[in-house]
């Protein structure tokens, strides 16, 4: 099978690139959304566009928000042309006002906020026009490397000495972008040879955590590794923040569906992280120094 990525530099389009290189039966091709409008939109010999989320779209800027549903509505009008398959993931934060509990797949979002609700409009029109689409809804994704990878900058700033200021009243479900990856790949490859279930899943990593909780782990986790290793750890702290007074939002994404329809299970999201900061910590180690 073949994919096409949108935005290489995103950290999902690398996470996908390196999961292609591991595997013979893929093969995944990333490309700058720039490059495709100067080829005309050319999808040649693939099974499946994948367009990889705008991350946090409720804080992103008007103008970055209605970029991307607009670029999503031009691929969606090359994939209904040339009968492809498209893949859209979608940030968790499309549920603005989050719920108590587990937000099923079949719930549409129904934001407020003007640029969160043009992205529903794109969601509505890829409903309507390509029966053979995914809309994948995710947790925050974090990753080492790409762009919205999340985790480089909350190591940056602790491993600078700064202070780390994330909400603690906020309660979502991380996913690794690599996790994300193979969770695509897998849905794919059902998708190619049988399998008739198109629509809207949510993939997001197991156990709850406060943003505040996840920052405070990523710098126990940094400072018990480079300590073991010898290494210095002269960290920033990890400071709590309050934005929802009278109870906590929650955004936990029910992920039954994926689970029931293709067998694709939520990874743990501390497992993901022990071992990319494992990882981190061994380029540390390998380079002699503390500091990314």
């Amino acid at each position: 099978m073949k994919f096409l990525v949108l935005g290489a530099s995103h950290c999902l389009s690398r996470a996908l690139a390196r999961e292609g290189r591991r595997r013979a039966d893929i093969v995944v091709e990333t490309h700058e959304i720039s490059a495709l409008q100067q080829k005309g939109w050319v999808f040649e010999q693939c099974d499946a566009v994948i367009v990889p989320p705008l991350s946090h779209p409720a804080s992103a800027t008007p103008a970055e928000v209605v970029a991307h549903a607009a670029l999503v509505e031009e691929v969606l009008s090359h994939c209904v042309a040339q009968n492809l398959p498209l893949v859209w993931c979608v940030s968790d934060e499309m549920f603005e006002a989050g719920s108590p509990t587990p937000i099923s797949e079949s719930l549409v979002p129904d934001p407020i906020d003007k640029g969160l609700r043009r992205l529903v409009e794109a969601g509505m029109r890829v409903r309507e026009e390509l029966p053979h689409h995914i809309i994948l809804r995710v947790g925050p994704l974090f990753a080492l490397d790409g762009e919205h990878a999340w985790l480089p900058d909350i190591i940056a700033t602790l491993a600078g000495g700064n202070d780390v200021r994330v909400p603690e009243d906020v309660v979502v479900g991380p996913a690794s972008a690599e996790s994300l990856a193979m969770a695509m790949i897998g849905i794919l490859m059902q998708l190619k040879y049988g399998a008739d279930s198109w629509g809207s899943y949510h993939l997001s990593g197991i156990e709850p955590v406060s943003l505040y909780a996840f920052c405070g782990v990523v710098r126990t986790q940094l400072v018990t590794l480079l300590e073991g290793q010898g290494l210095p750890a002269d960290f920033g702290d990890v400071k709590p923040l309050s934005h929802h007074h009278d109870q906590p939002l929650r955004r936990v994404l029910s992920c039954q569906r994926l689970l029931d329809t293709f067998g694709i299970h939520q990874r743990p999201w501390r497992i993901e992280l022990e071992r990319l900061l494992m990882q981190w910590c061994e380029t540390q180690t390998q380079q002699g120094v503390s500091q990314p």
